[in-house]
């Protein structure tokens, strides 16, 4: 099988609450993303899909993806998708870093491989662990009032499970903890300041949140700013945006005692290197979160095929996009239930994108 050519899309994505608010004055309404359709001579074709949130959360940003996927489509032509680290050696030796296009690609290419096996990408993960999953939803950085009442409503629909954004004024978000934390009555509660506090902030914050059940996740940018807070707090420590290769994952353990660790597929570069991170979190005793930086229904059946294939003792928390945002192009979306993920059962990774909810390609290559 050989790759014969790969159209690349772009579609909007609007937040399902209205603002989505997060450190730093970040905020946003909807979001740019990126579909891939990568073809084949056998009549086979795969879809992947890469959304930055924004420009200034991590270095990509809409227009950057589409400029890589211009640039290294062409080199990908005659490569046989089915050979997925085969890729990734082609996509890395081609052009450092722009990860959030290769993931793209590496989705589309994984997809590929389950259908022409007539299987599940989670078969190909080693296989189904659990077919339902509980989902956890992100809490929009706002008042405290505010915070507690968007808790109040999703926990009504099932979720157990929350992202509270902090990350500015450590007092003020000690008060949107504490409301938080009331509102989850019980629920799990990640507080996560999305690297957005200086050092000093966040050893107060540390201070502040210190006697609250929750976890605290990437307080500052670097992990070495992390794993001074770590020493200070007796919170649970995740690591997210610090995170991208191996060794980053061994010295958040070793240097900031992070507990968790929370993998996004467009910042790691798609299934292949994310699978990596997972298993090698798991044989470290870590336990992990599972997502994107965003997206609709094609990354979140790539999330999904993770999830299933992971432990649940070993899954702090999943997210599934197309359940925070308005629009659908799947034929039949991911599904979920009151707050639980589930599986897709059909070949590869059981979407397809119907192309009159997309319009004519960007670019064909």
């Amino acid at each position: 099988m050989k790759i014969v050519g790969i159209d690349v899309y772009e579609y909007r994505l609007t937040y399902a609450h209205g603002e989505y608010a997060m450190s730093g004055a970040r905020v946003s309404t909807h979001q740019t993303s990126t579909l891939v359709r990568v073809r084949t001579d056998e009549g086979v074709h795969g879809w992947g899909e890469s959304c930055p949130l924004g420009a200034n959360y991590l270095p990509m940003f809409p227009g950057g993806t589409q400029a890589a996927l211009r640039y290294l489509a062409p080199l990908l032509v005659g490569l046989d998708p089915r050979e997925v680290l085969a890729v990734q050696g082609v996509l890395d030796g081609a052009l450092r870093g722009s990860y959030d296009a290769k993931s793209a690609i590496d989705l589309a290419c994984w997809d590929i491989l389950g259908k022409s096996l007539d299987v599940p990408v989670s078969l190909l993960l080693g296989g189904v662990l659990q077919q339902r999953f509980p989902l956890y939803e992100a809490v929009p950085l706002a008042p405290p009032a505010q915070m507690a009442e968007f808790i109040t409503r999703r926990k009504a629909a099932g979720i157990d499970c929350f992202q509270v954004k902090v990350g500015n004024d450590p007092y003020d978000d000690a008060a949107r903890a504490r409301a938080a934390v009331e509102a989850a009555d019980g629920s799990r509660v990640i507080c996560d300041a999305n690297g957005g506090w200086g050092l000093q902030q966040a050893m107060i914050a540390a201070r502040e949140f210190d006697d609250l059940p929750v976890y605290l996740e990437q307080p500052c940018r670097t992990t070495e700013d992390c794993a001074h807070v770590r020493r200070v707090s007796t919170l649970p420590m995740v690591l997210d945006e610090s995170i991208t290769t191996p060794a980053d994952l061994t010295r958040g353990v070793e240097r900031a005692g992070a507990g968790s660790v929370n993998l996004k597929l467009s910042r790691l570069g798609g299934i292949t290197p994310m699978r990596l991170l997972r298993d090698l979190a798991v044989s470290l005793g870590l336990t992990v979160s599972l997502e994107d930086t965003w997206g609709g229904d094609v990354v979140t059946a790539a999330v999904a095929h993770l999830a299933a294939s992971t432990a649940a003792s070993d899954l702090l928390s999943v997210s599934f996009f197309n359940t925070w945002t308005n629009e659908h192009v799947s034929t039949v979306p991911p599904a979920h239930d009151a707050g639980w993920g589930i599986t897709p059962t059909g070949p590869g990774l059981g979407v397809d994108v119907d192309p009159t909810a997309i319009g004519a390609p960007l670019f064909v290559s």
